[in-house]
């Protein structure tokens, strides 16, 4: 066995690529707040294939996490020189594995908080990214304003706090910045948002203006919130995943990502200064990103949890079982031709019928074994996001909703909190409490759940949808969720 280091890269032979250049000549560019998973599957991978063709040495990438779980990710990076194996999985069983070697450093803020600004405050730092989920953009789902009820948030508002959130960090090193008569480095937001640009820069400014009405001005008129989509399967890694990589190609690697073979970005060409030359190594850069970042959202993304909830209760737990069955199959698809397609704009360059048989062919990949688990977790940051507004859309211009509305009511059957055989179900939500607690009503007040003005707006008065969701409610309860299913 080889564990995986600087010292190692020679010795592991040909079987799993490597970087190709000399990672002492690569130096920080970017600091991303949010080292994940889809990060290090995504955009870390595509900045690793430009180094890898010699360019972009002066972009690599200092991670920061702020929670206290990051305290891992910055202890096995540590130990790993901040390498890390980068698997692909084929749906035919062929493992594809890649050592990325473009985050050059991991800073955890809450021990070092100091070295974070420093980073930040470098004029050599030219970009900040963002996965830092779509809770951590603090968004009132109902008034689309600044949430600042984050305890963390409030926090970082008190008067000389040092920084804790990444929008405390971003801000001070914004101020920072601009007292140095540095110029401002580029927010780049890799979050499933619609308009993820745009939402970020509402709300550090509404956060900055909390602080410093003019640095809140300064960060609206001089720093540029590019756009983008961003697409790629990660599930969560497991530690079969990691005796795979040991026992197939002998590295040790103390947290390895998997993910699946297609992989897409679409940036909007909105930034500052420099950035890397992304579009030489597959990424689509426009003009516009809302067509695709739509299209994905309310396709993939909504498609997800068409198929998380209602898999579930049927008995299945990895998203591949549901999508090999020809029932849901069929669900999935009437979704997206009949309820989420037509509120599209069009999308150039793409044929939407291929785009949607596609994502049933991914979602079907055995080898991905995304469990249908992560997929329902944090839903009131998704279905508000992905789903709603496709409900709306379809209510206004009086078309099909029947099977949003199952989607939205097999929300509310998975937050009772127990499955159709009696066994319990584990709700993860940050808004796990109020959900359950509502959802606990659904027998007696079929209204409880959607009745959420955070959560779903006035929905609860539209008759249209009330009916539609009631109906298929108390179908849930009565038949199960797979027949429910069959006779939808």
């Amino acid at each position: 066995m080889t564990q995986l280091n600087t010292a190692a890269l020679s010795a592991l032979g040909n079987d799993i690529a490597v970087p190709a250049y000399d990672r002492t000549a690569v130096s920080p560019g970017i600091v991303h707040f949010g080292v994940g998973g889809f990060h290090r599957a995504h955009q870390a991978m595509y900045l690793d294939s430009l180094m890898n063709d010699g360019k972009a040495l002066d972009w690599g990438i200092v991670g920061v996490g702020v929670l206290p779980h990051d305290k891992r990710m910055a202890d096995v990076l540590s130990a790993q020189d901040h390498l890390y194996t980068l698997v692909i999985k084929h749906p035919d069983g062929t493992l594809e594995p890649r050592v990325i070697g473009s985050i050059v450093d991991y800073l955890f803020a809450p021990d070092s908080a100091e070295a974070v600004l420093e980073r930040l405050v470098d004029p050599a730092t030219r970009i900040v990214s963002l996965t830092i989920t779509e809770g951590g953009y603090h968004v009132n789902q109902v008034t689309g304003e600044l949430d600042t009820s984050d305890a963390g948030l409030a926090a970082d508002l008190e008067p000389g706090a040092t920084p804790g959130s990444a929008f405390g960090f971003v801000v001070e090193a914004l101020a920072r910045r601009r007292a140095a008569g540095i110029p401002p480095f580029t927010v780049m937001s890799c979050d499933n948002i619609p308009g993820n640009g745009h939402v970020a820069k509402k709300m550090l400014a509404a956060f900055a203006r909390l602080k410093d009405a003019d640095l809140a001005s300064h960060l609206e008129n001089e720093v540029r919130f590019p756009n983008c989509m961003v697409d790629r399967i990660t599930p969560v890694t497991t530690d079969g995943d990691r005796s795979a990589l040991s026992s197939t190609f002998g590295v040790e690697d103390g947290w390895p990502v998997v993910c699946e073979p297609f992989t897409q970005w679409v940036l909007e060409d909105d930034f500052g200064g420099e950035r890397p030359a992304y579009e030489e190594v597959g990424v689509q850069i426009v003009d516009d990103v809302e067509p695709y970042e739509l299209m994905k959202l309310r396709l993939l993304n909504a498609s997800h949890q068409a198929l998380c909830y209602l898999g579930y209760l049927s008995g299945y737990r990895y998203a591949h079982e549901v999508s090999q069955d020809k029932l849901f199959i069929d669900f999935l698809l009437g979704y997206m031709t009949d309820e989420g397609s037509p509120t599209l704009p069009p999308v150039p360059g793409v044929d939407l019928d291929r785009y949607r048989h596609q994502l049933i062919e991914r979602f079907a990949n055995p080898e991905v074994k995304d469990t249908l688990a992560r997929l329902c977790a944090e839903s009131s940051d998704r279905i508000p996001k992905w789903l709603v507004p496709v409900i709306r859309e379809q209510l206004a211009a009086g078309r099909e909703i029947k099977r949003s509305a199952l989607v939205v009511a097999s929300w509310a059957r998975y937050a009772e909190g127990v499955d159709e055989q009696g066994a319990p179900i584990e709700v993860v939500d940050r808004l796990r409490d109020k959900l359950v607690e509502r959802a606990q009503l659904n027998r007696s007040d079929p209204l409880a759940f959607i009745s959420d003005p955070d959560l779903f707006g006035d929905l609860a008065a539209d008759e249209r949808f009330v009916a539609q969701y009631t109906a298929a409610l108390q179908s849930l309860h009565e038949i199960g969720a797979r027949r429910t299913v069959e006779s939808l």
